[in-house]
């Protein structure tokens, strides 16, 4: 008789898909590509992680001078140059604390999640992670848009791409997505050699711009003659740029992916995880050393194109637009150096891309499944990579693949994690009792919250979209927990000797539980509870039992251990005591657990709770309360699909 069998297709499919999955969230949380920490003495060395987070901090090389030339005009070199101030002596020292407190990758928002507990601290967390998405997905986009833009604008290339830039721009993010699809390793080579290439090529570029400078000696005075008639003086120049420095904040991107690369820089020999000594100051290094790098580039290249390049070249549909140095190189290098200007800004600026998508893939799964707020394939990478691939499409359609429109909401993505990392740093400085860095820390804090609010103001798009994946995280997560509500969500139970011994003896005659809502805890709660459980079900004085008693701790966690501590009280009366965020969720750990390890089975016994049932579900969802006798039998049913081997619950 043939029979029909499903296509082994499928299952090898979701097999792949799911690749991982069983191992995502243990021993520390760390999923993703890059989130797993070096053995020790067997990570790289701080330079080489440096070009890691570097394809996304340098690669901004590629379109940041642009940026400047449109937003600040004649004033680009001066707007540049407070943009470099703020890096050193504002985002620099931020994020080299922030590697002191969070030495394994977490980041500033782990930072603010352990200041913040129960729900306002999930729903602060979820916030900071759409305005995450937001910086790594539209670094994504911006990036392969840039890209494009580098290709499209090729003197060899034009005519044949033209118009075509919005194809090319979705092909590079589906390039990018299928290398995570095949799965990414982390070619820390790749990017030392890219960074490298990328980084001479620019100095070559800087060289000969400045050359250009010196020995054509009317292009300073004709820039400086027309600065002084556009702005008056040097001080009304300061004013401005500090006014249009917000517009510059694409500058300050990378600060966030070279914290969370920091489980990958090789420490000391001394090292541990509890105190990664020379990690942190390695740390420090890479981010000291890219800081400066960067700051050296972003002034001599903003003054050589503002000097060197007509105005009118930068606006949209300028030859300079997007591409402001590619064409220095074409303009003074000629045509093969620029080419090869080109092919490099483009490699570096889609592995930038790759650095974000790890930098997402690290992030989301770090909290969301914890919260109960993501799917179980969400800890899993090639899902995920699909779904951030897909938001990406979406925002490159959005966009137009402009890379000036995506710069308002990249900067707001950008400035936003940088000011919670500001503040997370002064309050960590304040706990500590360091008052100067405290009023340091703080006075940064408010420079950065002013640029963050300016920027919103001037370019909402921004906002716009990060409020859009706040509200998709939110959403998801909420329907997620919903989802996820009646999951037995205890990680591990143990009992202590007390607690085992009462359960070991029980289960030669019956093991009979009582679960009650402590309250006075004297001898007449507990002689009344015995009393009325007795007369609900109809039992006969004989049988005896054990209380379980319940305290919610955190009703917003959704993962955590369970430890049964057991004690007598008043001479007579057998109590298991334990703590937490859901009373149904352990009780029914709590009984399998005993079932396991009597091999018998449990009764369990509930009053009815008076409200009604949808209030009281409420209750439950959002604080571990409410109607615990159907919902510890709803989680006990799905979690033992057997009704032969489920403890029974009885409720009176």
């Amino acid at each position: 008789m043939a029979t029909t069998e499903h296509p082994p297709s499928t299952g090898r499919l979701r097999a792949w898909m799911l690749e991982g999955l069983s191992d995502m969230g243990k021993g520390g949380g760390h999923t993703g590509p890059h989130a797993e920490p070096e053995p020790p003495h067997q990570g790289q060395r701080w330079w080489r992680v440096m070009c890691l987070t570097g394809v996304d901090y340098f690669s901004t090389l590629g379109y940041q001078p642009g940026i400047a030339a449109l937003a600040a005009g004649l004033l680009s070199p001066v707007a540049t140059l407070v943009l470099v101030v703020v890096t050193l002596a504002g985002a620099l020292p931020v994020y080299r604390r922030v590697a002191e407190e969070s030495p394994h990758g977490e980041g500033s928002i782990a930072m603010l999640e352990r200041l913040l507990s129960f729900w306002q601290g999930k729903l602060f967390v979820l916030t900071l992670l759409g305005f995450a998405a937001t910086d790594f997905l539209i670094t994504i986009t911006l990036s392969a848009a840039d890209a494009s833009t580098h290709l499209v604008e090729n003197p060899h290339l034009t005519q044949a791409l033209e118009g075509r830039q919005m194809l090319i721009t979705l092909f590079l993010v589906a390039l990018l997505g299928a290398v995570f699809l095949k799965g990414f390793l982390e070619a820390v080579g790749v990017a030392v050699a890219l960074v490298g290439v990328y980084l001479a090529l620019n100095v070559v570029v800087v060289i000969t711009g400045l050359w250009h400078v010196v020995t054509a000696g009317h292009v300073v005075t004709d820039w400086s003659t027309a600065l002084t008639a556009q702005h008056g003086n040097v001080f009304v120049m300061v004013g401005v740029a500090l006014l249009v420095f917000p517009k510059l904040a694409l500058g300050l991107s990378g600060f966030e992916t070279g914290v969370a690369v920091m489980p990958h820089v090789r420490g000391e020999r001394g090292d541990t995880e509890q105190h990664p000594a020379g990690r942190i100051r390695d740390t420090k290094k890479l981010l000291t050393t890219a800081a400066l790098i960067m700051s050296c580039f972003l002034i001599a290249t903003s003054f050589i194109t503002t000097l060197l390049i007509p105005e009118r070249e930068f606006e949209t549909g300028g030859q300079a637009n997007g591409r402001a140095l590619a064409y220095l190189a074409h303009e003074y290098l000629g045509s093969a150096f620029g080419t090869v200007y080109d092919v490099s800004t483009i490699a570096i600026l889609w592995f930038a891309g790759a650095s974000a998508m790890a930098g997402l893939l690290n992030l989301m799964p770090r909290y969301l499944p914890r919260y109960g707020m993501a799917p179980h394939w969400a800890r899993a990478v090639r899902p995920m990579v699909i779904v951030f691939t897909l938001i990406a499409f979406l925002v490159t359609w959005i966009f137009d693949a402009d890379v000036d429109k995506q710069g308002g909401a990249y900067a707001t993505g950008v400035l936003v994690l940088i000011s919670s990392a500001a503040i997370a740093v002064t309050i960590a400085a304040r706990k500590a009792g360091q008052r100067g860095w405290t009023v340091a820390f703080a006075v940064i804090s408010a420079v950065f919250l002013y640029t963050t609010v300016v920027n919103v103001i001037e370019r909402p798009d921004g906002v716009k979209i990060g409020a859009c994946f706040i509200a998709g995280i939110m959403l998801v997560s909420l329907l997620s927990r919903l989802a996820r509500a009646f999951e037995l969500r205890v990680t591990s139970v143990s009992l202590d000797p007390m607690a085992e011994r009462f359960v070991r003896d029980m289960a030669s005659r019956k093991l009979r539980f009582i679960a009650n809502e402590p309250d006075r805890r004297d001898k007449a709660e507990y002689r009344d509870k015995i009393e009325q459980i007795r007369t609900d079900n109809d039992m006969p004085e004989q049988d005896d039992f054990i209380f379980l008693e319940v305290t919610v701790t955190d009703p917003s966690e959704f993962e955590a251990s369970l430890t049964a501590r057991g004690e007598v009280l008043h001479g007579r009366y057998r109590v298991l005591t334990l703590e937490s965020a859901s009373i149904p969720n352990a009780l029914a750990a709590l009984l399998l657990h005993v079932r396991d390890l009597t091999g018998c089975t449990p009764h369990i016994y509930f009053e009815w709770t008076e409200g009604g049932p949808f209030a009281n579900f409420l209750r439950f969802f959002l604080f571990g309360q409410g109607e615990v006798a159907p919902v510890t039998r709803e989680v006990l049913r799905e979690a033992e699909p057997d009704p032969a081997r489920r403890p029974r619950v009885h409720t009176g």
